[in-house]
């Protein structure tokens, strides 16, 4: 297959003056509460990201979160961490968390001193956060919410907790979305007014990086590997996942790698079964160093019904793997099909078969893919320009 000789269409941003920089160092730093998801999930992921390059520019960080957030692997200067216990009492058929975390958001800023509140995924986080600020009355404290994905295409739209989602995010001093995609699509869903910025998510390129020699084999010499990482629910649509694997291996020596865990994980194992690859699967569970994992892949499959974003894509495009992905929600917004990805409806296994096969018989075609992955991954979702405006955010409330 001759290779694409044309460019990718996004462009670089330009690079910052001496004088924008400049200022940049003169400012002040600021006290900043993050709540988020401590469990497996992109927004937690993002959130931690996020507090780990404030605080590396100087910002002193206080994560606030029912515990400490799986990516926090090790102590990190300026960042503190202050865990919300809900109250076990016996009228309470379910412990109160909502409200602990407020009073924990409550806590924090009154002994600290934050300047800004920062929540992560509209429910519970933005309601708590606005019933803190009710408390705290008359001192202001601005609250920021950043809408991930879920919490509006799924939790929110929920009958039972739809009022509460609207109001919470209507009543946030300042609102963003990780995509176009997920910003048209609270606006639609909850008549949102209120302006809705979209910050993209970034990747560290010194974290994800192009393949390292690995301590792990997954099989032997000449065998592909084919990854999928996820939380495994439904939306993930990992039934695809396990056929479009079965359909790759009766073309060729093959392995699944599958990182995760969730409600779908025992139905792919029957699903590989019947389908007689169980041998060529491997289950791993859920996994923190998923840069490491990368490492392993020569090709990311993601076949998601739904995808605000679609962060693990970006991490695999920025250590050049190459991702064959859904054409769905956010995603289009990364991946660019026939230049640093390819992209096909959610259901069709046929498409994501003959991509996933055209990458893996053809290792020239693989490599050019995946270092344009990682060239939009850097110039595109680079961490700078996105910690900036999440900055120009946090001054805009001040």
């Amino acid at each position: 297959m001759p290779e694409i000789k044309r460019k990718s269409t996004v462009k670089k941003p330009a690079k910052p003056t001496a004088k924008a920089l400049a200022k940049r160092r003169v400012r002040r730093k600021l006290k900043i509460g993050i709540s988020c998801y401590a469990h497996f999930g992109g927004s937690g992921v993002v959130a931690t990201e996020l507090a780990r390059e404030l605080a590396h520019r100087g910002h002193e960080i206080h994560l606030i979160a029912s515990h400490l957030p799986f990516r926090m692997r090790t102590f990190e200067p300026n960042i503190y961490f202050h865990e919300a216990t809900p109250a076990h009492y016996p009228v309470f058929e379910d412990a109160p968390s909502n409200l602990a975390l407020a009073a924990k958001m409550v806590e924090v800023t009154e002994n600290y001193m934050l300047d800004v509140l920062h929540v992560h995924y509209a429910m519970p986080f933005a309601t708590s956060a606005y019933l803190a600020k009710q408390i705290m009355l008359p001192r202001s404290l601005g609250v920021v919410t950043t809408l991930h994905g879920t919490d509006i295409t799924v939790v929110g739209a929920e009958p039972s907790l739809f009022r509460v989602t609207q109001f919470s995010i209507q009543s946030s001093d300042r609102v963003t979305a990780v995509s176009r995609y997920l910003k048209e699509r609270a606006e639609e869903t909850f008549g949102i007014t209120k302006p809705i910025e979209v910050i993209y998510n970034f990747v560290d390129p010194k974290v994800f990086a192009p393949r390292r020699e690995s301590r792990i084999r997954v099989g032997g010499p000449g065998t592909k590997v084919l990854m999928h990482a996820s939380n495994f629910r439904a939306v993930k649509n990992i039934p695809v996942v396990i056929q479009v694997f079965a359909e790759v291996r009766k073309k060729m020596q093959a392995k699944l790698v599958m990182v995760g865990d969730g409600p779908e994980k025992a139905g792919a194992e029957q699903l590989a079964r019947e389908l007689g690859v169980q041998r060529d699967v491997l289950f791993l569970g859920n996994q923190d160093l998923m840069e490491e994992m990368l490492s392993l892949a020569d090709v990311f499959l993601l076949p998601s019904s739904s995808e605000s974003f679609g962060l693990v894509a970006l991490e695999a495009m920025c250590a050049e793997v190459p991702v064959v992905t859904s054409n769905a929600g956010g995603l289009p917004e990364v991946v660019e099909h026939g230049f640093t990805g390819f992209l096909h409806d959610p259901q069709h296994v046929a498409g994501h078969t003959a991509s996933v096969l055209k990458l893996l018989q053809n290792d020239t075609l693989r490599r050019t893919m995946g270092r344009r992955g990682r060239r939009v991954a850097m110039e595109r979702f680079g961490a700078e320009e996105q910690i900036e405006r999440y900055v120009q955010v946090y001054e805009s409330l001040r």
